[in-house]
């Protein structure tokens, strides 16, 4: 009979061990967890800013086919459905993040919230006035955003306890960001195309200055995405065009521009590496979204993408550009059949794509699911 006793409770204990065991592997499939997402940008993962500052005024992002692919109609995304940063949410179990503009005075934001707006640029818009004489139509830059988000969390979390008490629970993604520097620059070739590289090394400080400015502030993960390969987007390749075969590599892309991303993340890199040194017990995780893209670049068939140098919606040029991507426009096909939406946002299905490479590796200096 003792033995029997024995026999059962041992067999018990085995149970609870092998319970507790096969629990602790599914959280260690899945990874880990934040309470909070907090994302600074631009176009490439706005959530609704854009569309909400905006207004009553028209704009092509209020209709369709803007949203059609996952929500059915438009959300403010630059795209015909999810945005990378909504991707993230998703793998952390977090609601869809809100934009911040339109409850910036009274929203809680539980899980967080989105600050990137549409068009917005790293740099003050008086940088490049005062520097280069050139006007940039940027609605924001991180200079607004982080003004923003200190406010919010002023009103969330007042004190620097609970303030950093918050922030150590949270995601922190910053950008990407610092594209639009460039692109209002690149957009009229009668422009010196060298200019930017004079004033990249000061897009990157900002970029880096920001991240300092979240960790003051008591972020421990932020996540900092490098810029995409320029050079292959179909707005790009229609703006750029040349007859000098030596422009193009072998994937026909415009070697110079990529040269140029290739560059802004170079030196984003190095900016990281500073800021890990300076912040011990800090996780600054660089995103290399170039890598990322150039999968579905270099072999789309393995994606089920036809022709990853072509625009979705927009003109009918051999980049399909040319024109604008809105309601009266011909979708070439699917959007899952493409990697650009519109010529410079992505299409839902190239997002989804990067945004494996970073949640999983090998495309983050640690796959972002394994952050916390």
């Amino acid at each position: 009979m003792g033995s029997r006793r024995f026999s059962s409770g041992v067999s018990t204990v085995i149970l609870a061990i092998s319970v507790v065991a096969l629990l602790n592997t599914d959280v260690a499939l899945c990874g880990c967890s934040y309470k909070r997402i907090f994302a600074f940008g631009d176009s490439l993962i706005d959530t609704g800013n854009l569309l909400y500052s905006v207004g009553n005024r028209a704009s092509p992002i209020k209709e369709l086919p803007y949203g059609m692919t996952f929500f059915k109609h438009p959300t403010g995304r630059i795209t015909d459905g999810r945005v990378v940063v909504d991707f993230y949410t998703e793998a952390f179990g977090l609601p869809l993040l809100p934009p911040s503009i339109p409850e910036e005075a009274t929203g809680q934001f539980p899980t967080g919230a989105n600050f990137a707006v549409g068009g917005a640029i790293a740099l003050p818009l008086e940088y490049y006035k005062t520097k280069y004489n050139f006007t940039m139509n940027a609605p924001s830059n991180l200079d607004r955003q982080l003004a923003s988000f200190k406010k919010i969390l002023a009103r969330i979390a007042p004190g620097n306890g609970a303030t950093r008490s918050l922030l150590n629970e949270s995601l922190v993604l910053m950008g990407e960001i610092g594209g639009n520097d460039y692109n209002f620059w690149f957009s009229d070739r009668r422009r010196p195309r060298e200019t930017p590289e004079k004033y990249l090394p000061d897009v990157v400080a900002r970029i880096g200055a920001a991240v300092q400015e979240v960790i003051n502030l008591g972020a421990r993960t932020i996540v900092v995405p490098g810029n995409f390969p320029i050079g292959c987007l179909p707005a790009y390749l229609g703006a750029h065009q040349s007859n000098v075969k030596a422009d193009y590599d072998e994937l026909h892309c415009l070697k110079w521009y990529n040269e140029f991303s290739q560059k802004h993340n170079q030196v984003l890199r190095q900016e990281i590496a500073r800021l890990w040194s300076q912040n011990p017990g800090v996780k600054v995780v660089y995103a290399d979204y170039y890598g990322a893209a150039m999968q579905f670049v270099q072999k789309p068939q393995a994606y089920g993408i036809a022709d990853p140098l072509v625009a979705c919606c927009n003109g009918n040029g051999p980049y399909h550009t040319g024109g604008a991507c809105n309601n009266q426009t011909k979708l070439w096909g699917s959007p899952d059949r493409f990697a650009s939406w519109d010529g410079l946002h992505m299409t839902e299905k190239a997002y989804k794509i990067v945004s494996d490479g970073v949640l999983d590796g090998p495309f983050a200096d640690t796959p972002l699911r394994h952050t916390c």
